[in-house]
């Protein structure tokens, strides 16, 4: 996510300068993970579109972030989905203006809500 080009077609579609990396989450259990491949056949999404025949498009999600350690704040936010054949069904790719891993204070294994916004 450090491209630039990436960061200027984040801004330009979520009106938000992204932190440069992405904090990648899993479905908590099959229930989770049903309702993420719901989400992606009939939520709305923002087109993220390549500039650059290297790199693939992406759909985006607008989401509501919530920690459970830090605060009890929600952050807004996107999913970002690469469009590839073969990209894990199970990974969730989050950007948000702020590194989300120091504002709820995570280590691999905490858990997020996400409310997913159509």
């Amino acid at each position: 996510m450090a491209l630039d080009w990436v960061q200027d077609a984040l801004l330009r579609s979520l009106g938000f300068a992204p932190y440069p990396a992405t904090l990648n989450v899993r479905p908590l259990d099959a229930e989770d993970a049903r309702l993420w491949q719901m989400i992606q056949r009939e939520f709305a999404s923002v087109p993220l579109l390549s500039v650059d025949g290297d790199f693939c498009s992406a759909r985006l999600y607008w989401v509501g972030i919530q920690g459970f350690g830090k605060g009890d704040q929600t952050i807004k936010g996107a999913v970002l989905l690469p469009d590839v054949a073969d990209y894990p069904k199970d990974k969730i790719e989050i950007v948000a203006p702020v590194r989300l891993k120091g504002l709820f204070g995570l280590k691999d294994g905490d858990r997020l809500a996400l409310e997913f916004n159509d």
